[in-house]
């Protein structure tokens, strides 16, 4: 089983679609940290791009998202599947009666066979003459999917993996898949309640007609049986045949031959043709998968590679703004770190750094103030992230949206992360409104933060 944190390939080009639908539709995506995460590992554009869509759906909510997408699919394919099983019971019932009048055995193959083969040759014709299309019980299973995820963060998953599945013309496949396999299973309930009726029940079998001759029937009955006759199930012979067509003949041999006859009749051509088509539909679907891969010549894609792998580092805005703006949040590096550092973010001049002596073992990483130092700290915290890191801040300045963006980001390089909010110079009044701002702040981040300085902490690990 799949670790909920850990997608599958599948699902990692999935969601890169996703990702570059959204961005279509409602414009490029505040994705800084995502880009400068993704560049940090050594694989190619196409990895960088899945890397990137990966953070963006964590962050955005898309992974949920697919996750919930998931359950309704496979809830909606539950339900789907208990209506075959009802369909093939309600099939065999209707075919077969309450066993108080003879079975008119080609009623019965009607009943038992006319709609799956009707369906069948739908099928086949649709694989055969027009592109890769859900069809009906595709757009269904489809509908149902969307309606039982409940998210809203889920308007592009559908459409994204119906694009991406066609470039390999693999949704015909998948789609043939499930209809087959929903299929299989009603035969195979049909084929089980028939049995289970022709064993507990005794049926007497007839054929009528009024205008075709006798001999009709007999050739009819002995072409169809022939098949399944290879596989040992019975044939009736043409005094039999001939006559059932005046009554229900009360010989036990007549009717077990007749009812061999019509269960083969529902294996060979109702049962076994599904099942077959299902396994073909699902080895042409492996095979599929795995050829899977991002179409790098999209414009969405196109315009990723200079940011996931550029020729040179710029400087400066080369984005259009984007339509909404993220909300900052914070988090912790699961990854294991080492070491424990101390850093300030845009402290005035006029202190000292670092405030007081630091303990043996927490590294000084200075003051971050301008741009191009706030790269270098997150490209060499990605490289190397720390198990505990110390930000001190100057509560006497706003937490503006990019301040706290920051601390978000750097708290994501680290193990453990707390902000220390540095007391006021001597003769200097901290106002007590802004402090409060930078709790709340803080607290929206889901840090930790102290009006000391915390260097046992950074020190041991502990208070």
């Amino acid at each position: 089983m799949t670790d909920a944190s850990s997608p599958t390939p599948l699902q990692r080009l999935w969601l890169s679609e996703t990702i570059r639908l959204r961005e279509e539709h409602a414009g490029p995506l505040e994705d800084a940290e995502a880009n400068r995460l993704a560049r940090a590992e050594q694989v190619d554009l196409a990895e960088r791009i899945q890397h990137r869509a990966l953070h963006l759906a964590r962050r955005d909510g898309q992974w949920q998202a697919l996750l919930h997408w998931l359950q309704g699919a496979r809830l909606a394919g539950l339900l789907l599947a208990l209506l075959a099983l009802l369909s093939g019971f309600g099939l065999a019932l209707a075919a077969l009666g309450d066993g108080r009048q003879p079975v008119n055995v080609f009623w019965a193959l009607g009943s038992l066979l006319g709609l799956n083969l009707l369906m069948l040759f739908g099928w086949l014709l649709g694989l055969l003459l027009t592109r890769d299309h859900p069809g009906a019980l595709g757009r269904l299973w489809l509908w149902l999917s969307e309606k039982l995820a409940r998210d809203a963060s889920a308007a592009q998953l559908a459409p994204a993996l119906l694009l991406m599945l066609q470039r390999q013309r693999l949704t015909r496949w998948g789609l043939g898949l499930m209809v087959n396999g929903l299929w299989t299973l009603a035969m195979l309930a049909a084929l089980v309640t028939l049995l289970l009726l022709l064993a507990t029940r005794r049926y007497g079998f007839v054929w009528e007609t009024t205008i075709l001759a006798g001999d009709t029937f007999i050739a009819l009955t002995q072409a169809i049986g022939a098949l399944p006759a290879l596989l040992g199930f019975s044939l009736p012979d043409i005094d039999v045949i001939r006559a059932s067509g005046d009554a229900a003949i009360a010989s036990e041999a007549a009717r077990q031959s007749w009812a061999g006859w019509l269960v083969g009749v529902l294996l060979v051509y109702g049962l076994m043709p599904r099942l077959l088509l299902a396994l073909l539909c699902l080895w042409r679907w492996q095979s599929g998968k795995g050829a899977l891969r991002l179409d790098l010549d999209l414009p969405g894609y196109s315009l990723l590679r200079q940011r996931l792998q550029p020729d040179s580092e710029r400087l400066g805005i080369c984005d259009l703004p984007p339509a909404a703006l993220h909300q900052p949040q914070g988090g912790a590096n699961t990854q294991a770190g080492s070491g424990a550092l101390l850093l300030g973010i845009e402290l005035d001049e006029r202190r000292p750094w670092p405030p007081t002596p630091l303990p043996k073992g927490v590294a000084d990483a200075g003051v971050v103030d301008s741009r191009e130092q706030r790269r270098q700290l997150l490209e060499q915290l990605t490289r190397f992230p720390p198990e505990r890191l110390g930000i001190a801040c100057d509560p006497r300045r706003s937490p503006d949206r990019g301040t706290l963006a920051l601390l978000g980001e750097l708290a994501r390089c680290a193990s453990a992360t707390r902000i220390w909010l540095l007391p006021p110079a001597p003769g200097e009044s901290l106002d007590s409104a802004r402090l409060a701002d930078w709790h709340q702040a803080i607290a929206s981040l889901g840090l930790q933060h102290d009006d000391t300085a915390p260097l046992s902490w950074l020190e041991t690990g502990h208070d």
